[in-house]
């Protein structure tokens, strides 16, 4: 698929990627300040490891809520 520039894009094409973009961060800032929060005896694994996992792509910070956390 070929790459459109912003002013191609349709309105709705916009609200997709402006979505899609705000639930990205949204996880981002959630799984950092959860991270922060919490001791190191309640993560699985190195903190600093997590904080930067979390900033590699959207699986990130997923991963750390499904497998990081100890509940």
């Amino acid at each position: 698929m070929a790459k459109k520039k912003w002013s191609e894009m349709s309105d709705r094409q916009k609200t997709i990627v402006l979505v899609a973009t705000s639930v990205q961060i949204s996880l981002l800032l959630t799984a950092l300040t959860d991270i922060y929060r919490r001791s190191q005896e309640e993560i699985r694994g190195n903190k600093w490891a997590w904080t930067a996992i979390s900033f590699v792509n959207f699986v990130g910070p997923i991963s750390y809520f499904l497998f990081g956390r100890k509940r």
